[in-house]
This record gives C-alpha cells, sequence and structure tokens, in this order.
C-alpha cells in the first residue's frame, strides 16, 4: 500500500542526502580497496592502492575528483587498513553521520527502498563497531528454529545453552 510521506524540511533534505551520498561514497571506496588490497595480498600482486587511485582519475570510467582525495590518504599512510580509518575520511563521516542516518531513516519511513545508503551504514557500522552482536542474533535464531543451541556472552566459551523461546519448543 502506499505511505504516507513525512513532513520535511526541504532544504535539510537537500544537505542531508547530500552529506548521505558522500559518506556512502566513502564506504563504497573503502570496500572496494579493501577487496583490491585483499586479492593482491592473496595473489602476491604488490598493488598500490595510491596509485591505482591516480591512474583512475584519467580514466573513462570512474575519473572523479574524489579519487585525488583517496591518493591523499594513501600517500599519508601506505598500510592504511581501510579508508575509513584516514582522519580526513572519518572526521568527514563523523561530522555528517546523522544526516546519512535520517535520510535512510526517511526513506524507510516513507517505503523509499535505499539499498546502498542502507548497506553502506551497515557497512559503516560494523566496521566501527568493536562487539557486533550480529553473531549472537545468528546463534538465536538457528537455537529457535532448529534448537541447534548458542554461546552466552557472559559464559565461557565452549559453553552451550538452549532456549525454551516458545510453548512449542522442547
Amino acid at each position: 500500500g502506499v505511505v504516507e510521506t513525512p513532513k520535511v524540511d526541504k532544504t535539510q533534505l537537500i544537505a542531508d542526502v547530500e552529506a548521505a551520498l558522500y559518506c556512502s561514497k566513502i564506504c563504497s571506496y573503502a570496500q572496494g580497496m579493501n577487496l583490491i588490497q585483499s586479492a593482491s595480498n592473496t595473489y602476491n600482486w604488490g598493488v598500490n592502492l595510491g596509485e591505482c587511485a591516480r591512474i583512475w582519475t584519467g580514466g573513462c570510467i570512474i575519473r572523479a575528483q574524489f579519487l585525488k582525495t583517496i591518493k591523499a590518504a594513501y600517500d599519508r599512510d601506505a598500510e592504511l587498513p581501510s579508508l575509513l580509518v584516514d582522519p580526513a575520511f572519518t572526521s568527514q563521516i563523523m561530522e555528517a553521520q546523522a544526516a546519512w542516518r535520517r535520510v535512510v531513516v526517511l526513506c524507510c519511513q516513507a517505503g523509499i527502498p535505499t539499498p546502498s545508503l542502507y548497506s553502506s551504514l551497515a557497512y559503516f557500522d560494523s566496521y566501527r563497531s568493536t562487539d557486533l552482536d550480529t553473531a549472537s542474533l545468528v546463534q538465536a535464531q538457528r537455537d529457535f528454529f532448529g534448537s541447534h543451541t548458542f554461546e552466552r556472552k557472559d559464559k565461557p566459551r565452549g559453553e552451550f545453552f538452549h532456549c525454551k523461546w516458545t510453548s512449542a519448543h522442547f
């Protein structure tokens, strides 16, 4: 059915969407560079990510000025584990993440699918989190649907539990 669109300040929304797209772009490039670096390490290619960014600025497909910012990040630290930990990118994302979250929430409320914005935000949240509960959720789902047991964070590793989730569970 039709979802009622929440009332918004158009000027704020435009600024928020711009910030959200920029943050999402940072995450997309961070993921891509991490994939290239991982393949380079696996296959001993010796890829220089800063040089890749420099070469792509003159390409026929990407050719984004944004690549100069990426090159600068790798010039500052050739062993950078992710663009998300570069101080310049970190500061930009931290400054804009509230806008990014507002856009994702608004799109969800209005029933507007924005899988790239949402998944890049989820990637950012998973990257910055030191203690993810996603594994716990998977264990709980496996126990609920198949009585596969789960481990608790407040108990020693290797100690397994099963929960009687509903009266239908044994």
